[in-house]
């Protein structure tokens, strides 16, 4: 394929993106974009909650309120 023909068939590309609407439409832009930030989060959620459960944290300062608590009532 020769530039010439390239560029013919970009430029049929080009044209046929600004008169169709159809191929214009990013309506599901927003929710592709708004998915993939809720799949992040849940990403660093999942390593969070990983890492959390591997150190024995959660359960030291789970551990640590109830006694505060307990202490105070």
């Amino acid at each position: 394929m020769n530039q010439t023909t390239m560029l013919r068939m970009w430029v049929a590309a080009e044209s046929a993106m600004r008169t169709s609407p159809r191929l214009r439409n990013d309506c599901g832009q927003a929710t592709a974009e708004y998915a993939l930030v809720v799949l992040g989060a849940a990403a660093v959620a999942m390593l969070l909650i990983a890492w959390a459960t591997s150190t024995g944290k959660v359960s030291t300062l789970l551990n640590k309120v109830v006694d505060s608590v307990e202490d105070r009532i």
